[in-house]
């Protein structure tokens, strides 16, 4: 099972993060994406005994190599399996009542990918799965094979962006009419056949967009990242940062346009003399641009190179 392979995670934007948090020695932070605390680890190691990190994940095996890497800093770190959309309820729980600062990458870890039998790759002949939480008991094989043309197509135009998504729907449905989809590689041609050759010479894997969007289905990623940022912002202390790290154009405008709502949340007409809606901006964007990875990083890890962050400041 997953205990064999080490939990590796490249830290994304590791420097860029650690920077724009801020971080104050006695401070308190969020990492909503443990992971295999990567970034965690450096925040950690920052912080005095009066600070505190809390860190969640919905993963067992991210929090197994979570809770093994910030070992050295266990007095002042709290882990909690479950999906960052509980984090606000669940440290309220813990009675803390706000951060300092917190940080989200979405990506999906090296080791999800690289961990064959999660399914969550098209390069390995693997049972389809892609949940980020095993406890689920929804799988990648479920969409595929129970969900209506539509539903599927709806899936990979939206989450995938994919131009040919509604033939991509129509091959799975045929498909599966003769037998289930169970295993990637019996995706992977079905994809190939429902796109024509000369464009699968360009643009990567012919699999990479309906992968990506049947994964974004599978774990709400996009429902989850919209349902919580409003909630992030309302939950740190004055002054403190949100980062959040992206990895495709639909999570980067969530959070770009969840920003500029959060800085500037005036709902009264341009025209109007005076503000009467009452709305008050919660605070600043950082990153009027987001951040992107160095030359250096680029160079060491090209997972990052899709990777963007951007960062919102709570008003003092």
């Amino acid at each position: 099972m997953w205990g064999q392979m080490e939990f590796k995670h490249y830290s994304v934007l590791l420097q860029e993060c650690i920077d724009n948090l801020n971080i104050k020695p006695d401070g308190i932070y969020l990492d909503g994406t443990l992971g295999g605390a990567g970034h965690s680890s450096h925040i950690a190691a920052m912080l005095s005994e009066k600070g505190h990190l809390y860190g969640t994940d919905q993963d067992e095996a991210a929090i197994v190599a979570a809770t093994e890497r910030l070992q050295p800093y266990a007095d002042r770190v709290t882990i909690i399996r479950d999906n960052y959309e509980n984090a606000v309820e669940r440290l309220r729980e813990l009675g803390v009542n706000g951060v300092d600062g917190i940080l989200l990458d979405l990506g999906v870890s090296s080791y999800q990918l690289d961990n064959a039998e999660r399914g969550f790759t098209y390069k390995e002949d693997v049972p389809l799965d892609m949940r980020m939480d095993q406890r689920q008991t929804l799988t990648a094989r479920d969409i595929v094979n129970d969900y209506s043309e539509t539903e599927i197509f709806h899936i990979i135009r939206d989450f995938g962006e994919d131009k040919f998504a509604k033939n991509i729907a129509k091959h799975i449905c045929i498909e599966r009419q003769k037998a289930p989809i169970e295993t990637t590689f019996q995706l992977n041609d079905i994809i190939k056949a429902a796109i024509p050759a000369k464009m699968r010479e360009k643009g990567g894997h012919p699999s990479k967009r309906t992968y990506q969007a049947i994964r974004i289905a599978l774990n709400r990623e996009l429902d989850v990242l919209q349902n919580s940022l409003d909630g992030f912002i309302d939950f740190l202390n004055p002054g403190g940062r949100i980062c959040v790290i992206t990895f495709h154009s639909l999570e980067d405008r969530i959070t770009k346009n969840n920003f500029r709502k959060n800085e500037n949340p005036c709902t009264c007409p341009p025209d109007f003399p005076v503000c009467v809606c009452g709305k008050k901006s919660k605070g600043k964007v950082i990153t009027r641009k987001p951040i992107l990875p160095s030359e250096s990083e680029l160079a060491e890890n090209k997972r990052s190179q899709s990777a963007k962050l951007r960062v919102f400041e709570k008003s003092i």
